[in-house]
């Protein structure tokens, strides 16, 4: 499996790099009220919109420090209650290359940690251990169905007799 490895408050992450769509220089984005801290809101993308994940306060509790390497992943997950895939933009520093997993020394199960069910696999690497991010559980379900609205269906109200 080929991934593509970044860092996250000074620590190596990585995604499939199968679910990567593309990798931009950092965007700006829309806030969106209400949500968590770590969605910085949504960006235009080839004529959609995208929700931003920063995965410096989602992991490590703040944002990335601004820097030339800090850059906007868009991946293509099924994010919980979002149905069918949908495009995510995670921002993270240091995106650096694609690593193949085949590559690895030693690797540890998924964690199951309920409040962070998005962390992977360990994989150590000749060079360091990098952790496998499970992009469609980073939103929670409700999170997931209010920004990607139209994956549910809207209620059709039951027409009305009139007497």
């Amino acid at each position: 499996m080929q991934l593509l490895t970044f860092t996250v408050a000074g620590q190596a992450y990585a995604v499939e790099s199968r679910t990567v769509v593309e990798v931009l220089p950092l965007v700006p984005a829309r806030p969106i009220p209400h949500t968590p801290a770590y969605v910085r809101g949504i960006f235009s993308y080839r004529g959609g919109l995208v929700p931003l994940v920063d995965l410096g306060i989602r992991l490590g509790g703040s944002p990335p420090e601004p820097r030339l390497s800090t850059r906007v992943i868009v991946v293509e997950c099924a994010p919980s209650g979002a149905g069918h895939p949908r495009r995510l933009g995670l921002v993270a520093e240091n995106v650096i290359a694609i690593r193949s997993s085949g590559d690895a020394e030693a690797e540890s199960p998924a964690w199951q940690l309920p409040d962070a069910p998005f962390l992977g696999r360990l994989i150590r690497l000749r060079d360091g251990t990098i952790q496998l991010l499970d992009a469609s559980r980073l939103l929670p379900a409700d999170l997931a169905t209010g920004l990607f609205p139209d994956s549910q269906p809207v209620p059709v109200p039951a027409p009305t007799t009139q007497p």
